[in-house]
């Protein structure tokens, strides 16, 4: 199945392809195409004029005001690009239009290629309720729930005793933790049904919902895939995903110290047949809740690049943005499942302007002082430079940190090195946040589930607040106090950068 560099060489992908995202995943697909001789083309609203995938693509165009249904959501626009610039493909990163079928056929339709998986595709799996059924049908295992959306409060109260409490209340047509609500008692139902509904449908334009058993204490571990139009597909192994906030990661590693070596290969093996039951192909993940027992149970599958995807990057050595781009192109697979083998252990940080001390809400600002670690296993996929304006209207994420180590816990230790190095002047951020996290015992000792922030983390009291995290390093030229809360701290982290 493997082909040699020859025949690869041979083989013709595409001249121009367009970044229909923008950020630091962009800038993560432009390196892509320029390694593989692509130039390629990005966009930008008007906050994002002077962002750094505009200053890195080879041609620039621009989309609209800041509201990304005037800009990065609009199809219209994009396929004008498309057009205006002669490019072939297109790739749409992770969110926006990344997981909307409607975009994949508008680009088909257009005699673009879409790199990504088929509409079909997208729109079965996009759908949960159409997933789980699919799932279940195909002999994967899926969490008890049901295959319909609720009707009505009567529905919710019935079938939430059949089950067994606790429940979770969640959308159908979405995920990210949005329309997603954990309930206990059968008193706090209906409230928790109109919550659902109403964010379901604010942010998918969707208010159908479900019903399904919460797993008590889960570990979120996801397995990637790899798809191509010859019918191969592949694992490359899994990642853990337990450390979150609001449902949403925050920390990832991989491999996951939940699973054993026999689970591992299970796992792998019922991605491969998810990805399979829907003529998967391109990347994607398939998304498991781990109860302590070590069962595992299918929760969905993205379809798209993760933004967690550099930690397989980095244990397996495959690039997982090239391989996209080869798959769309029609190259088949350069691996067989017996050329993917997992080496030593891999840790990514997102980091974020937000504040920890705050609910973890967003909190941008110009980044005055920027100073990034670097050395032996360290990576940083950044979407920023300083004097960059953070703006209000997109996700706040700066960079994905990432470290390599042989084993977990030098991969922790170059991580804590890696986060001390790290400063932020300006927008407040979580990275003493990750230090606190990362040297935690527990995190030490591999006890995570979902919900470790929420029972262990509470901001302003020591030793667990922040600030005492930055105060305990005072000899790191500010870098702690840099991303502590409070304006003094910022200020003196400020001065110490600055002094080098």
């Amino acid at each position: 199945m493997a082909t040699s560099p020859s025949e690869r060489a041979s083989r013709p992908l595409f001249r121009r392809v367009l970044i229909a995202n923008r950020g630091e995943i962009a800038v993560r697909v432009i390196r892509a195409c320029r390694e593989l001789g692509i130039e390629s083309v990005a966009v930008y609203s008007e906050p994002d004029r002077t962002a750094l995938h505009v200053r890195q693509a080879d041609r620039a165009y621009p989309i609209g005001p800041a509201a990304p249904a005037e800009s990065y959501l609009s199809i219209e626009k994009l396929l004008a690009v498309a057009k205006a610039s002669g490019a072939e493909a297109v790739h749409p990163g992770y969110g926006f239009l990344a997981e909307r079928s409607a975009f994949a056929e508008a680009c088909r339709s257009a005699g673009l290629v879409f790199i990504g998986p088929s509409p079909e595709a997208i729109a079965t799996m996009g759908d949960k309720l159409e997933a789980r059924r699919l799932m279940r049908r195909s002999g994967v295992p899926v969490v008890p729930g049901t295959e319909e959306p609720v009707a009505s409060e009567a529905d919710v109260t019935r079938l939430a005793a059949e089950i067994g409490f606790p429940v979770l209340l969640k959308a159908a047509g979405g995920g990210g933790g949005k329309g997603m609500r954990l309930v206990e008692r059968s008193g706090d139902l209906a409230g928790a049904l109109r919550s659902a509904r109403s964010e379901a449908k604010s942010s998918f334009g969707d208010d159908r919902v479900y019903i399904e058993k919460a797993i008590l204490q889960p570990r979120h571990v996801e397995v990637q895939v790899l798809g191509d139009s010859q019918g191969h597909v592949i694992h490359l192994y899994e990642r853990e995903c337990s450390i979150q906030r609001r449902h949403q990661k925050v920390i990832e590693e991989s491999p996951s110290l939940a699973i054993d070596a026999k689970t591992r290969e299970a796992m792998g093996a019922v991605a491969v047949q998810a990805a399979r039951t829907v003529n998967y192909v391109s990347a994607g993940t398939v998304e498991f809740l781990v109860d302590p027992e070590r069962r595992f149970y299918f929760l969905e599958m993205n379809t798209r690049i993760q933004v967690e995807h550099p930690i397989t990057e980095a244990v397996t050595c495959v690039d997982l943005v090239k391989a996209q781009i080869e798959i769309a192109a029609g190259c088949p697979l350069r691996y067989g499942q017996d050329d993917i083998v997992q080496r030593g252990w891999a840790i990514e940080c997102r980091v974020y302007a937000e504040d920890p001390e705050n609910h973890f809400l967003p909190a941008p600002g110009k980044i005055e002082v920027l100073r990034v670690p670097s050395g032996i296993g360290i990576r940083d996929d950044s979407g920023v430079y300083e004097g960059f304006e953070v703006s209000t209207s997109y996700d706040p994420l700066l960079s994905k940190l990432v470290v390599w180590g042989s084993n977990r816990n030098e991969a922790i230790d170059r991580m804590l090195r890696a986060l001390c190095e790290y400063a932020v002047v300006g927008p407040t951020t979580n990275l003493a946040f990750h230090r606190w996290a990362l040297d935690h015992p527990a995190f030490r000792a591999g006890d995570i589930d979902t919900g470790f922030i929420t029972r262990h983390f509470r901001p302003g009291t020591p030793p667990e607040g922040l600030a005492a995290v930055a105060r305990a390093r005072p000899t790191l030229n500010g870098v702690g106090a840099a991303t502590a809360p409070g304006s003094r701290w910022r200020e003196l982290a400020r001065r110490e950068a600055l002094r080098e």
